[in-house]
């Protein structure tokens, strides 16, 4: 892929990473399943690349360079794998950095192993202008702990009826455009923003829900509308229910309009098995469409929210058992191409509030990973290989290089020590918010280094340094 593809190239990589000479990582288990690499090595990290898989043991030490030391970790027994890409996540800024903002989001994200992310644009006010979108990459370059992109609204406003600017947003750096968080009802207004995603060819990543199965008492009453999944445990609440087909009827509506105008789009968190299988028949007839699933959507279902606690309170909601297996088969089998969190901060008075009332969202970057590799991966439901690969492979529907650890790519990597065991959340989060459906959960497997074009962006507490 040529530069302007690349993560590196994008260069919203703000200053708080550590700066190092040469990184060596003795005798890790390395696994980069894109590349086909999948052995013990000593990982070499020079002038911010991937320099060598050397022979374990065999790699001298590390040599210091100009503003940094070398550094020598010993890595037997720890996992080197690409570092994660997500395509969603809400850092809240402009206008709510309360809730998040651009230097303890991204904080998050690295703690979380990620190299980089991509910020939606519904924000206070969304990110709809040129302006803004300059403006936001200003504040990462000297604020981001990881490379940022943001995306910009499809839509004025997010009001669903007049299409943003989305030539000159494209001009001024939006990596992409979303009206994330509401659907575009109007199919003519999605069939004309399709259009234009063809001539610009920024992706358009989609909120696929239809407001008059959602929310029946009125698209604008949000607050009347389902509060969790339609089914037998909303009966039993008595909560208002969503059904899945106010996803999967949207998803199959918009496949259809980018095959007629042979455009692109990429599908935000699936929830629910027709929608895996309307995204698979879409597929099959050949239209360009992507898709991706979240963590607690693989992990978790609606009997959590039995427990009326607001933090399993999201959207599109969590569903069933047998749509979570849905989502599971569909990861598997690449019909879902990748993990996205949607981490969603929000304040403590969003959430301690009568369940109906509270807020959708959940904080998601710190642990998704490792949630997964719990829930899925030592219990054999699915391979490591599959889950490293689809953790950063969310970079791709948005033209963007993907990490990788061979030779001569930049070095994007995470350390990871797949035997510690921790509670989430107990030694506090990077994120400003603490509203983590995960909280308290014992984890198996945790991020022990993150490093960011050669610069350890992220280094967890206990773990020392070594310095050669």
């Amino acid at each position: 892929m040529s530069d302007s593809g690349s993560i590196a190239s994008l260069d919203w990589r703000g200053g708080n990473g550590t700066a190092v000479g040469d990184l060596v990582l003795r005798r890790a288990l390395v696994l980069d399943p894109r590349a086909g690499i999948d052995g013990t090595y000593d990982v070499v990290v020079r002038d911010g690349e991937i320099a060598e898989l050397a022979d374990p043991g065999s790699a001298g030490p590390p040599s210091p360079a100009a503003g940094g030391e070398g550094e020598l970790i010993e890595a037997e027994g720890r996992a080197v794998f690409p570092a994660f890409f997500d395509p969603h996540v809400h850092l809240r800024t402009p206008g709510d950095e309360d809730e998040e903002d651009l230097e303890t989001g991204t904080r998050a994200a690295a703690a979380g192993g990620y190299c980089g992310i991509l910020a939606m644009a519904n924000t206070q006010p969304p990110v709809e202008t040129a302006a803004d979108i300059r403006a936001l990459r200003e504040r990462a370059a000297d604020d981001a702990s990881v490379p940022t992109g943001f995306l910009a609204c499809v839509t004025r406003g997010m009001e669903g009826e007049e299409l943003a600017e989305m030539a000159e947003l494209h001009d001024a750096g939006a990596a992409g455009f979303s009206d994330d968080g509401l659907p575009i009802s109007n199919a003519r207004v999605l069939r004309r923003a399709l259009q234009y995603q063809r001539l610009v060819g920024a992706q358009i990543a989609l909120h696929e829900e239809d407001h008059d199965l959602s929310r029946p008492a009125g698209a604008h009453q949000p607050h009347l509308g389902g509060a969790m999944h339609e089914g037998p445990v909303s009966a039993a609440l008595g909560l208002a229910g969503i059904p899945s087909v106010a996803e999967s009827t949207m998803i199959a509506r918009d496949a259809a309009l980018a095959a007629y105008e042979a455009a692109r789009i990429h599908v935000q968190h699936l929830s629910a098995r027709e929608s895996v299988e309307a995204v698979a028949a879409a597929k099959q007839a050949g239209v360009e469409i992507t898709c991706e699933a979240t963590p607690h959507h693989l992990t978790l279902t609606d009997e959590a929210v039995r427990s009326l606690d607001a933090r399993f309170k999201m959207n599109p909601p969590l569903r069933s058992e047998d749509d979570r297996q849905a989502l599971i088969d569909g990861l598997r089998s690449g019909v879902i191409d990748c993990v996205a969190t949607d981490h969603a901060p929000h304040s403590v008075d969003e959430k301690e509030v009568p369940f109906e009332e509270a807020a959708m969202g959940v904080t998601g970057l710190e642990t998704a990973f490792c949630v997964l590799h719990t829930d899925l991966v030592l219990p054999g439901v699915l391979e490591l290989a599959v889950l490293v690969d689809r953790m950063s492979a969310g970079a791709a529907p948005f033209g963007l290089e993907l990490p990788s650890l061979a030779p001569g790519n930049e070095a994007n990597l995470v350390l990871f020590d797949p035997e510690a065991e921790w509670e989430a959340g107990a030694e506090g989060w990077e994120s400003r918010s603490h509203n983590s459906c995960f909280a308290g959960r014992a984890l198996r497997g945790r991020v022990l280094m993150t490093v960011v074009a050669g610069r350890v962006a992220y280094r967890q507490r206990s773990f020392a340094m070594g310095v050669a």
